[in-house]
């Protein structure tokens, strides 16, 4: 079964960066679309970005295009979020997903949820 365990999370001010890693386990992690995910206080959890099994296919939700980039070394079953020029509306928790069948931003075919991990981004 698979498990996911994030980790990079922190606080930093507005135009700041912060990199998420996601590692997997128990699971042959190579057959699977990964996803971030996070929610913010008082709002349903959106789609961030999402990569396809080798990494050839990458989403992201408009809000973020241009400043973060999702990533994935399979060889290592990690999951990566680099996350540039932070604003305070970033400010959530964010969770890795491992989804089959499929990939894209969607929650339907979400397999596993990690347990989360916060970003804050202050002005």
């Amino acid at each position: 079964q698979v498990q996911l365990v994030e980790s990079g999370g922190g606080s930093v001010q507005a135009g700041g960066s912060l990199r998420l890693s996601c590692a997997a386990s128990g699971v042959i992690y190579s057959t699977y679309c990964m996803a971030w995910f996070r929610q913010a206080p008082g709002k349903e959890r959106e789609g961030v970005s999402a990569i396809s099994e080798g990494g050839a296919d990458r989403y992201y939700a408009e809000s973020v295009k241009g400043r973060f980039t999702i990533s994935r070394d399979n060889a290592k079953s990690m999951l990566y979020l680099q996350m540039n020029s932070l604003k305070p509306e970033d400010t959530a928790t964010y969770y890795c997903a491992a989804k089959s069948p499929g990939c894209g931003l969607g929650t339907w075919n979400i397999q596993r949820w990690g347990q989360g991990t916060q970003v804050t981004v202050s002005s």
